[in-house]
């Protein structure tokens, strides 16, 4: 642990074997239970049932070539840097409105993946060709829109956290009876109260590993309470997972595909903000043509490998923002350990036991840890918003992206019903979009930023420093 802050192994400094094995084996650490857990949620809400250890496998899998790829930095693509690749719960909400469109027009598993990972495969285009653009980007993707679209984000996916807490998606529909049981609120409620007391720890590897604490400690219990199926990982048919390119197809709505690259615009954002901390962490410039052209490589790097994922049947990947602390705490900034990092996860997906043992985790236990973890997202997107100056313009952005955000999650009816009325593929489409918080906020957030311009704040500012300064130093604190 390096207490400091100072490196011990620079950029391109290269660590031994030993070093960089328990390096590497803290970042996959770190990242598993995030590289694995959208699958896991995206697959028991869509009812993906023995599809799942695949998946799993391939997230894995394409996690691991994504990392190497971001850090080995070939044909120019990657940051070189080390980027641990895996899905974003930015797409979550987006992804699942994309598996019930084809599971609304009666397909199986097959079908809803095909078209998963059809619009996302083409979503990708759309971050490789903003990597290029970034530095204008800037004028319309502000800090105030990605953080409103990232509260609405961790807001809108409490709700799946919830529902896992309370026994699942399928519990509530087909067994009510036994949603929201006392043992599933239980083994939830002892889920968060690990990782509470796991944060709390002064070990900061203990506070780094509390999710993973806390889900093992809320699986053994489980075990003792007889909710664990281990009858699932028996459903594996094979031993090692060979990576198909578009097993299940491909297919294509563009009702599916708008909140994708919606969703793709705000990551491409939000992964340069996680590739600056790592330059920062790692001593790297973060201004200059040289700091750009890694902001642009490793934006594009994510691009390649959301099209590399999309193809190998798993979703979206993203820069994560965990593995920065990993660096810092470790004081290894090497890019080679990202190779190592790659290789671990490379491994571990070959073995699709792995992904089937996650799935006889209980809904309850899962649940227990993605609420914590989605609300952390809330939380990060209020940190984001909070930094930004909340004058007049700003509130007012913020106000009706919010109202129309929350408006939608809280009311999906309105935008059910006025879609119905419209008909054909334009009620489609405004399902689609509007039914969705995130874009539906995130949309709105933009649309206000182009449209209310500058706004004659110095005048306001002055009259209102004016007024301050004539009043008692009591009212004074408090508008402070």
């Amino acid at each position: 642990m390096n207490k400091n802050s100072e490196l011990i192994y620079k950029l391109n400094d290269k660590p031994g074997a030993k070093e960089s094995f328990f390096a590497a084996l803290q970042h996959v650490l770190a990242s598993f239970i995030g590289i694995i857990t959208p699958t896991l949620i995206i697959g028991g809400v869509l009812g993906l049932g023995s599809e799942i250890p695949y998946l799993i496998s391939m997230a894995l899998m394409v996690s691991g070539v994504g990392t190497i790829i971001q850090a080995k930095k070939p044909l120019g693509i990657g940051a070189g840097m080390i980027c641990v690749q895996g899905t974003s719960f930015a797409f979550l909400s987006s992804v699942l409105a994309a598996g019930f469109i084809a599971k609304a027009q009666g397909g199986g598993p097959n079908e809803i993946l095909a078209m998963i990972f059809g619009v996302c495969m083409l979503g990708a285009f759309i971050e490789i060709f903003l990597s290029q653009f970034l530095d204008k980007l800037k004028r319309v993707i502000t800090p105030l829109v990605t953080g409103t679209v990232i509260t609405i984000i961790g807001i809108s996916l409490i709700k799946v956290g919830f529902i896992d807490l309370a026994g699942g998606k399928y519990i509530m529909d087909n067994k009510p009876e036994l949603f929201a049981s006392f043992d599933n609120l239980l083994l939830g409620a002892i889920v968060i109260i690990t990782i509470i007391i796991a944060n709390k720890s002064s070990n900061q590897w203990i506070r780094l590993s509390s999710i993973i604490i806390g889900m093992l400690v809320g699986f053994i219990i489980a075990i003792f309470m007889g909710k664990v199926n281990f009858a699932l990982m028996g459903q594996v048919q094979s031993f090692i997972s060979i990576p198909v390119p578009l097993k299940y197809g491909f297919d294509f709505d563009i009702a599916a595909f708008i909140p994708i690259a919606i969703i793709y615009l705000v990551t491409t954002i939000e992964s340069s903000g996680d590739i600056t901390a790592n330059c920062m962490i790692s001593k790297e410039p973060i201004k200059g043509e040289t700091y750009m052209k890694r902001i642009k490589s490793g934006i594009l790097g994510d691009g390649i490998n959301s099209f590399l994922a999309g193809l190998f049947n798993t979703f979206p990947n993203t820069t994560f923002s965990q593995n920065n602390g990993v660096i810092q705490l470790t004081g290894i900034a090497s890019r080679y350990i990202g190779i190592w990092v790659g290789a671990i996860l490379l491994i571990l997906g070959l073995f699709p036991h792995i992904g089937a043992a996650f799935r006889t985790v209980p809904n309850s236990v899962l649940g227990g840890a993605t609420l914590i973890m989605f609300a952390t997202v809330a939380i990060a997107g209020i940190k984001i918003i909070s930094k930004t100056d909340l004058n007049r313009k700003n509130m007012l952005i913020l106000a009706v992206s919010f109202a129309m955000g929350l408006g939608v999650l809280l009311v999906p009816e309105v935008i059910t019903a006025m879609s119905n009325n419209i008909g054909g593929i334009t009620g489609k489409i405004i399902q689609s979009v509007f039914g969705s918080a995130i874009t539906a906020g995130g949309l709105t957030a933009i649309i206000a930023t182009l449209f209310l311009g500058e706004y004659p704040e110095k005048e306001l500012d002055s009259l209102n420093n004016e007024v301050i300064l004539e009043e008692e130093p009591s009212v004074n604190l408090v508008k402070a």
